[in-house]
């Protein structure tokens, strides 16, 4: 979801992070785990395009959010 609202494609989040293309088609379609070194890196690029991750609670589960509107998005005021 954070890519895609982003904006930004696989092969481009994969060149960022030296990820592979593979590995992460693979974790967005929930087909296999991922190492946590490659998901730390995956996680510090979102968070420099605007992403901010948040964790399940009582309320309700995982999401994201942007610290300001993403590349694009103008929203009215």
């Amino acid at each position: 979801m954070a890519r895609a609202a982003l904006g930004i494609s696989v092969r481009e989040l994969s060149s960022r992070t030296g990820v592979g293309d593979s590995t992460i088609l693979r974790f967005e379609a929930g087909k296999g785990g991922i190492l946590a070194a490659n998901l730390e890196r995956l996680k510090i690029a979102l968070e420099a395009g605007g992403v901010i991750f948040f964790a399940a609670d009582a309320h309700g589960g995982p999401g994201v959010r942007f610290r300001q509107s993403p590349p694009g998005l103008d929203h009215p005021t």
